[in-house]
């Protein structure tokens, strides 16, 4: 800290001294250390992957039952447990997906969002999504990000202000590493942490977004998070009515989602016979009888983490209506656990898998019953990622644009934008409190909006 007071900081204010170009050079530096972070986690979660699940699945030997079926249940207990001791011990800020945190650092906590919850969530997180937990490692990308640009802020000696503005890079930087997709990162920031277009604060997401992509793209490769074959497009306008039937029935899993996440979360914490750091445990093994319920029902994976190449698969239209059912009522039952249990990872992942995989569904019904190509079942799996991901996550603009920078593909945004603004109407109206917001109204925090946000309130409660 000595040498940073008496090195860093002239030579700061040397090249920067305003407060203006202070938070610029900032900004510049939180992109490249964003974007090198994002893939370090990102690799640290292959990593323990393939020490950890994938070993476990792939294990061979045994006697009348094969040595895979304990382990890929003993795997993501162990990996559950060891979350609950950290987050109930050592780092309780580092516990679910981290967008609650960031959101309330922004609008109650001058946009302070400590560095050690950050840095724990990088470990806890990569041991229990590596482990095999439902869960993916966007959210926690965006808490981890959001703790280093903290962290600079308040090394630079930054006013309060200056320090809150910091904040949406952290958010932007985070999400444009983790999805590679740094213009739907924009608009996540400015749909679910400004809450409006703050032209004080577009230019600072704008640029930590592009570097961060940038630097994710110069480290792992230009291509889509997701493969898409085929540029698909709407060949037929009899679709639209199965598209806009795609939309109705996303708002009603988003519904679901929601509702069982946070019902489910309430139980939870109603098992005083069970200590909370066990709980995580126990929603672990209930992962792990998913994942093995899979594996022999359907011979397929994608239970465990994001579930990415089940999903590839899905797009592809590779996979079998019996596959796809099974797998969007499985994914979500083990994402729900996962979570509700108090685990450390997010749920955009899931949700793009659920979606992906009820899309894919209802694309069967458009090859069967209307005769139209069979490349459509792949076209409805990406129409349906967005159309829950919308209803889940109440950030509509930003599942229009984060399918198109995800599989690179532009072909279907009229039936994209109807399915995805019909299931947000629909989870809207069902239930106005969008999620995130309602697992802090669980934790007895209510977030001001608008114009109140911008006030210089008293801190929140820490969150339980």
């Amino acid at each position: 800290m000595n040498l940073w007071n008496r090195l860093v900081l002239p030579l700061l204010r040397r090249i920067a001294p305003t407060e203006r170009q202070k938070v610029f050079a900032l900004t510049v530096v939180s992109g490249g250390v964003c974007g090198l972070v994002a893939v370090v986690f990102h690799l640290a979660i292959k990593l323990a992957e393939s020490l950890m699940i994938s070993r476990a699945m792939t294990a061979s030997g045994g006697g009348w039952l094969p040595a895979w079926i304990p382990l890929t249940l003993l795997v993501p207990t162990l990996g559950g447990l060891f979350a609950g001791l950290m987050v109930r011990y050592v780092v309780p800020g580092a516990v679910g997906s981290g967008i609650p945190q960031v959101k309330v650092a922004y609008a109650l906590e001058h946009g302070r969002v400590p560095f050690r919850d950050g840095l724990g969530k990088f470990f806890v997180g990569a041991i229990q999504v590596g482990s095999g937990a439902s869960l993916g490692r966007e959210g926690p990308t965006v808490q981890i990000c959001a703790g280093i640009t903290s962290l600079l802020g308040r090394l630079a000696k930054l006013p309060r202000g200056a320090q809150r503005r910091m904040l949406p890079v952290g958010v932007a930087a985070g999400i444009a590493a983790a999805f590679n997709a740094p213009i739907a990162a924009v608009m996540f920031t400015v749909e679910e942490v400004l809450g409006d277009l703050d032209q004080t604060m577009l230019t600072g997401v704008v640029v930590a977004a592009a570097i961060a992509a940038a630097v994710e793209r110069s480290v792992l490769g230009e291509h889509p998070v997701f493969t898409v074959t085929r540029q698909y497009t709407l060949h037929s306008g009899s679709s639209l009515l199965l598209y806009a039937a795609l939309g109705i029935a996303a708002g009603g899993v988003s519904l679901l989602f929601t509702e069982s996440l946070l019902h489910l979360r309430t139980t939870f914490r109603a098992m005083s016979f069970v200590p909370a750091w066990a709980r995580p445990a126990m929603g672990g093994l209930v992962t792990g009888v998913v994942a093995v319920t899979a594996l022999l029902w359907l011979k397929s994976g994608g239970i465990n983490g994001g579930g990415y190449d089940a999903l590839n698969q899905a797009l592809a239209g590779s996979l079998t209506l019996k596959v796809l059912i099974g797998l969007c009522i499985l994914k979500l039952i083990a994402t729900v656990f996962s979570y509700s249990s108090g685990g450390v990872g997010g749920i955009f992942a899931p949700a793009l898998f659920v979606g992906g995989m009820l899309g894919g569904a209802i694309g069967y019904i458009d090859v069967v019953g209307l005769q139209h190509a069979p490349d459509s079942m792949g076209a409805f799996a990406l129409v349906g990622m967005g159309a829950v991901f919308a209803g889940t996550i109440r950030a509509p603009i930003t599942s229009v644009l984060i399918i198109f920078e995800m599989t690179g593909s532009y072909g279907l945004i009229l039936p994209l934008m109807i399915a995805n603004m019909t299931s947000y109407a629909i989870a809207k109206h069902y239930l106005p409190v969008q999620i995130y917001e309602a697992l802090l109204e669980q934790d007895g925090i209510v977030l001001p909006h608008g114009k109140k946000a911008q006030a210089e309130p008293e801190p929140a409660s820490p969150l339980s």
